[in-house]
């Protein structure tokens, strides 16, 4: 029964990434149609990621409440139904406010379904799952590439992705008694296991503060190359909308297949040494995006960065139980979240922002200034967690 609810997990992570990379690949088509300024995407970013903020720092009280099945489902259904809105969207504003459920609903999920198999499942499960995060922000912009290609209609590709949305929330839905059976083999309604603590709490961790710079960090990279990477790619190298939309698709196919990578080496290499091995791919994937070559080397640069970016995030949230405990693994696991969606919030529209004043040149030079950021705040946490004798870089 674990076995068929990891099977139900994965399917539900996919719904979590077919919204994030849906909007940075159709902006180009819809800042046309709205003859919107280009950092106007940071509005509609804003929105999301700010509800996903608010719903991951309720997460834990929530989850506690109702059970990671009922929250993952309803968090399902809300997006579904955000994106369908998206496709009927006839200004910015009607944009922003159907973010706004797009947004609280991935929160949930996302915060849910990670300390879930953080808790339960293996190291290389966690890679896996968020190696179907990538298969759903993978097949998103080459679903939209196409109805770009072949009709010009952004609209289409957001009414088409909403489709198979709908889909993944039925089936949420309906295998809802699994996670019952499920949860009595994994012991997970032990009253020692969970409980619920305040942000002021984890804030006087040792640790706590470290960690979330570096997913504040991470994510802003991952977030800011696939909202931007496809503009970047239209006004610094001469592409057509239509070709930067099927370009951008390789840095999401190198995540994806960067996770999976990792997942198959998770039972040979420790978390941390995954992650390591992650940011040296990633530092010379940035270097090579700021060199004066042709298009097709800078895609192929973006899917560097896609792969190695992958094996950061997911190891270190599978790192959560062991370095803060189990008992507060889901309220630490919210918080984190909850930083992630602050650099997601803040990074990508102040890139638009600066772009807008500078010129998109300045994208890979954004791009690794974020990533000395994160070496730096990686560095300071695995500093901490030695003096707390947390740290394990060896598989053991």
């Amino acid at each position: 029964m674990a076995r068929l609810l990891l099977l139900i997990i994965f399917i539900a992570f996919i719904s979590l990434g077919i919204p994030d990379s849906l909007f940075g690949t159709a902006w180009p088509a819809i800042n046309q149609e709205f003859e919107l300024p280009v950092s106007a995407a940071g509005y509609v970013t804003f929105a999301i990621s700010g509800c996903t903020i608010i719903s991951s720092l309720i997460s834990a009280k929530v989850i506690n409440k109702y059970g990671t099945g009922k929250v993952t489902a309803i968090g399902v259904i809300m997006t579904a139904a955000a994106l369908l809105g998206f496709a009927y969207s006839s200004s910015l504003l009607w944009l922003c406010l159907f973010a706004l459920p797009l947004g609280l609903g991935a929160g949930a999920v996302d915060s849910g379904l990670n300390n879930y198999v953080a808790l339960h499942y293996k190291a290389s499960h966690m890679n896996l799952l968020h190696c179907f995060y990538g298969v759903g922000v993978s097949i998103s912009p080459y679903l939209m590439s196409l109805s770009l290609s072949e009709q010009n209609n952004w609209r289409e590709g957001y009414y088409t992705v909403s489709l198979i949305q709908g889909v993944i929330a039925l089936i949420v839905l309906l295998t809802l008694p699994v996670w019952k059976k499920a949860n009595r083999s994994l012991q997970e309604d032990r009253g020692n296991v969970s409980k619920t603590v305040s942000l002021a709490y984890l804030f006087r961790l040792p640790s706590a503060r470290a960690a979330w710079m570096t997913f504040i960090s991470s994510c802003a990279i991952e977030t800011t190359a696939g909202i931007w990477g496809s503009t970047f790619l239209v006004h610094t190298k001469g592409l057509s909308v239509e070709s930067a939309a099927k370009y951008l698709t390789l840095y999401y196919i190198g995540m994806t297949a960067g996770r999976l990578l990792s997942g198959l080496l998770a039972d040979k290499l420790s978390s941390w040494k995954l992650i390591h091995i992650g940011q040296s791919i990633l530092a010379a994937a940035l270097i090579t995006l700021m060199l004066p070559i042709q298009s097709e080397f800078s895609a192929l640069a973006l899917f560097m960065v896609g792969f190695g970016i992958a094996p950061i995030f997911p190891n270190l949230t599978h790192l959560t139980p062991a370095n803060f405990g189990k008992d507060i693994s889901q309220s630490m696991m919210g918080a984190q979240m909850a930083a992630s969606y602050v650099g997601i919030t803040i990074m990508p529209p102040l890139f638009g922002l600066l772009a807008q004043r500078l010129g998109m040149n300045l994208f890979p030079y954004y791009l690794a200034a974020l990533f000395v950021i994160m070496i730096l705040s990686i560095t300071t946490l695995i500093t901490r967690l030695k003096k707390q004798n947390l740290y394990a870089p060896a598989k053991k």
